[in-house]
């Protein structure tokens, strides 16, 4: 990670929040409070954050609705198909009604990280979360929990994106290759210089299996445009030397369900 040096003129002035996260921290943290004292522990948070900890004019927020693409993606193993029995805290569901109603928007048919890597593309913007899967995307992100501010550039954003192609993502149930951890998955990649040339590695490490590698890539990819799906870059190399990029591949909305107006709590 880039510890890029800025003027305060120069950095962000509004912060996409990851609302699921303050959801889960503040709700499990005030399992034994009462639904009020919950709700100022979250406005709180979000206010200190934004305004005190960012210096930020403005902030949107996100929280996981209904439907996710990548439910209907997934065929090595369900897509969070690991957490049927997870237990929710208390005050879950009116924790989010209530940040809905600061003005957390409500993401359905994807999810919330997704609506904040597009939201992203458009401007100057501060990603703030604890995700580690939001850290192939390029700008700047902040990390509430440890209070660490850095910044990710596209080759960072690409490096990280493959790293977890080889590795998979445990918390989300997304299979990588038996035995591969961050260090080995680092050896496989470690020389790689243009998408392509990380993508042909990867595919190597999984012995050629394809459908695997581009699996887990639209499983994992944070869209950066409505309905992008990831695909494999392009074979061909431009004059500069580096492959197709992933954002200047064609979307397409066929596996995205038809998003409804609900309150849901789902993610």
């Amino acid at each position: 990670m880039l510890k890029k040096k800025m003027t305060s003129s120069e950095l962000p002035k509004v912060a996409l929040v990851d609302a699921d996260v303050l959801v889960y921290r503040v709700a499990f943290a005030s399992e034994e409070e009462t639904e009020e004292i919950c709700f100022a522990r979250a406005k709180e948070l979000l206010f200190e954050i934004v305004y005190t900890e960012l210096n930020c004019d403005d902030y949107k927020a996100y929280i996981t609705g209904k439907g996710n693409f990548r439910e209907l993606v997934a065929t090595t193993a369900p897509y969070k198909g690991n957490r049927k029995d997870f237990q929710r805290p208390k005050h879950y569901h009116a924790l989010r009604e209530y940040l809905q109603r600061l003005g957390a928007e409500l993401v359905e048919g994807q999810e919330a990280d997704d609506a904040i890597a597009i939201q992203a593309q458009e401007g100057l913007y501060w990603i703030v979360s604890i995700d580690k899967d939001f850290d192939q995307v390029p700008g700047w992100h902040y990390n509430f929990v440890k209070k660490e501010k850095y910044y990710i550039t596209e080759e960072e954003g690409m490096h990280n994106f493959y790293m977890q192609i080889l590795t998979g993502d445990r918390t989300d149930n997304i299979i990588g290759i038996k035995g591969i951890g961050p260090v080995k998955a680092e050896k496989i990649i470690k020389d790689c210089t243009t998408e392509r040339e990380y993508y042909d590695a990867c595919v190597k490490a999984y012995d050629g299996d394809v459908a695997r590698v581009t699996e887990n890539g639209v499983l994992l990819w944070l869209r950066r445009y409505p309905n992008q799906l990831w695909c494999p870059p392009l074979p061909l190399q431009d004059s500069s030397g580096q492959s197709g990029t992933l954002r200047e591949l064609p979307s397409t909305d066929s596996v995205t369900p038809t998003p409804k107006k609900s309150s849901s709590d789902q993610e």
